[in-house]
């Protein structure tokens, strides 16, 4: 039984049939309890009177049995039109005054003589004061038979109950049926959905159809499945960003190495200086990709120590300083005293920090300024790189860390640059504990803020 439906099904049918089964018996059980009550109320005090009468008339129980007879009009000394009674024999049991049974019950009951305890529960007739014998009516011998009026009411009843126990077993199994059907069939789509990824059609979507579980399942498979195909485009993406920036230089360096060979140019620094330049911008590029592969795989070496932001930041500072003022732009450093320290591998950080400040530097136009800053936020180190420069559109921001990402669509790396910083840069502050975010405005400039755990 592989199918969920049917497993569903039948387990809907199973708790209806056990609900319709307690619930007719104990209709059954109340029925008959009631109705045994009921009809004993109402026959006990006729009955009293009806046989201490024939008792008084009669002198013994003799010939009892006429009185109850079924039918039975004509008239007789013992039965005047009064005291007829249509009461049926399996309804109770007369016992004389020994105990012993008279009247009533099954055939085979004639003559017994009853215990005590059995006495104890009937009523006791008596004439004169004295004793003549026991009236008991006895849930213990089935007195609702067919062909009497009260057992054909009984029959009745207790046939409604089981029919209405059938069919509330046979709704249980339609409404089942389609409750495990309509249950599963988000399930079955998921599946299928599944299988067209596996097949590569990424992004495919599944119709949202509840706001249940399953709806949130249906919900959360679609997010996933867009995001991988969003994923795959960037990888896509990515791969021809880093295809097109290693044939750039690929070519510089086949074109002049292929010239020099040919002898076609002479060898000049200049010419020796530009080859060097395009290695080094291979070997960064090769760096990059090595950084973030192993960021990812968390296999990337880090040497933890504690150091104070200050350092971290008139390091960076002190680094980009002849750059930046070579295009005129100010590097401010804004540090409160006693701030704590933070545990992070030093040289990461230089590089996570040197590339906002080239992303900053290349952004901000000339006599414009980029502030580094710090604060501590409770327990935690807020680093700040602040930029006056051209800024970042709202529409692009959620995908400034992706890798490759470019704003400007137009724009090239300059010489050396990959295009990886700010993805690189995400990914060192990430695997050191940390989280990175940015904030921008087009036109008045760029915030990107790193925090750490403050160290005691």
């Amino acid at each position: 039984m592989k199918s969920l439906t049917v497993k569903l099904t039948l387990a809907f049918l199973l708790v209806g049939l056990i609900g319709a089964v307690l619930v007719a018996s104990f209709l059954r059980y109340r029925l008959r309890r009631d109705f045994d009550r009921l009809i004993l109320d109402q026959n006990q005090q006729a009955l009293v009177t009806l046989l201490t009468r024939y008792y008084r008339l009669n002198g013994s129980w003799a010939g009892v049995d006429e009185v109850f007879s079924p039918g039975n009009d004509s008239p007789a000394p013992s039965r005047s039109p009064e005291t007829r009674w249509e009461a049926r024999r399996n309804l109770f049991v007369i016992a004389n005054a020994e105990g012993n049974i008279v009247f009533g019950g099954r055939s085979d009951l004639l003559g017994r003589k009853l215990n005590p305890r059995e006495l104890n529960e009937g009523v006791k007739l008596d004439v004169d004061g004295d004793t003549i014998g026991w009236l008991i009516f006895t849930p213990a011998i089935d007195r609702w038979v067919a062909g009497t009026a009260e057992g054909n009411f009984m029959v009745s009843i207790t046939q409604a109950v089981y029919f209405s126990a059938i069919a509330a077993a046979g709704v249980a199994l339609i409404l089942g049926g389609v409750l495990a059907y309509t249950f599963t069939r988000s399930l079955r789509e998921l599946t299928a959905a599944t299988k067209e990824l596996e097949k590569g059609r990424l992004g495919y979507q599944v119709e949202v159809r509840s706001q249940d579980e399953l709806g949130e399942l249906a919900k959360s498979f679609n997010q996933m499945s867009a995001e991988l195909e969003r994923s795959n485009q960037l990888r896509r993406k990515m791969t021809a960003d880093i295809a097109h920036d290693l044939r750039t230089p690929l070519s510089v360096l086949t074109g002049y190495t292929e010239a020099l060979s040919d002898a076609k140019l002479q060898p000049t620094p200049e010419i020796f200086e530009t080859m060097h330049n395009e290695a080094l911008h291979l070997s960064h590029l090769v760096d990059d990709l090595k950084t973030i592969s192993l960021a990812d795989a968390g296999e990337l070496p880090l040497a933890y120590q504690r150091i104070a932001v200050d350092i971290l930041l008139n390091r960076t500072a002190s680094a980009h300083r002849v750059q930046a003022e070579h295009e005129n732009i100010a590097i401010a450093v804004d540090i409160p005293p006693q701030l704590p320290e933070i545990e992070v591998d030093v040289e990461r950080m230089v590089q996570v920090l040197g590339n906002l400040m080239s992303n900053a530097l290349r952004y901000t136009p000339p006599g414009g300024q980029i502030t580094l800053s710090a604060r501590q936020s409770d327990n935690q180190v807020q680093i700040s790189i602040t930029d006056t420069g051209v800024g970042i559109a709202a529409e692009d921001l959620p995908y400034v860390f992706e890798r490759s990402f470019r704003g400007d669509k137009a724009r090239t790396h300059p010489a050396g640059e990959t295009g990886l910083g700010l993805s690189i840069a995400k990914s060192l502050v990430q695997v050191q504990g940390g989280t990175i975010s940015v904030e921008s405005e087009p036109g008045k400039g760029t915030t990107f803020t790193i925090r750490f755990p403050a160290e005691k």
